[in-house]
């Protein structure tokens, strides 16, 4: 059996889920609400403050939805209820962020500022470190779309493996090479 479909969600204060009768789940909470569609063989039960998510077989694509099925679920309720955040640390000479309006306007070594609009449900703040550094928090209660957000703006300026400068997750560690002196 898998033991993560096999776990029971619990639903925290103020968190509803509702199952439609297309497999269709809407869970609704403080922060907002999320709407999500699931595999039709996958039974999705709510009694008692609990969601388990049941399988009809011990097929092997039924154990895989059976487990896919319930991390899915459990990061709805977890989002709508205390939401995601991921930060990126912008380092290097120069590089900075800022915000205008919602957007978020970053200065990263190109000969023109780089503007990212966040999408429906994404908020952006800018903070800094004790160390100097910028950071950027992504905020939002869809983690799939917090992570994709993360992403695209990581990728505006990854960072190099022998200064380290760019941007990276927070905690992110970047192998540092030693360069063209330390071939010797």
């Amino acid at each position: 059996m898998s033991r993560i479909g096999r776990k029971p969600i619990p639903l925290p204060q103020g968190v509803t889920v509702t199952v439609m009768p297309d497999n269709t789940v809407i869970v609704k909470g403080p922060k907002g609400e999320l709407q999500q569609k699931f595999h039709p063989d996958m039974k999705i039960v709510v009694e008692d403050g609990v969601v388990r998510v049941e399988r009809p077989s011990d097929a092997r694509h039924h154990k895989a939805f059976h487990g896919l099925t319930r991390a899915l679920l459990a990061n709805m309720v977890h989002g709508v209820s205390q939401g995601f955040t991921k930060e990126l640390e912008i380092i290097g000479v120069g590089y900075r962020a800022e915000l205008q309006g919602k957007n978020l306007v970053l200065h990263v070594g190109y000969s023109h500022p780089v503007v990212m609009e966040p999408p429906e449900g994404i908020e952006f703040a800018i903070d800094r470190t004790p160390a100097g550094t910028m950071l950027v928090v992504v905020k939002g209660i869809d983690k799939q779309l917090v992570g994709e957000v993360a992403a695209r703006i990581r990728r505006v300026r990854p960072p190099e493996p022998y200064q380290g400068k760019g941007i990276r997750y927070r905690g992110e560690v970047v192998r540092q090479k030693a360069g063209k002196a330390g071939r010797k």
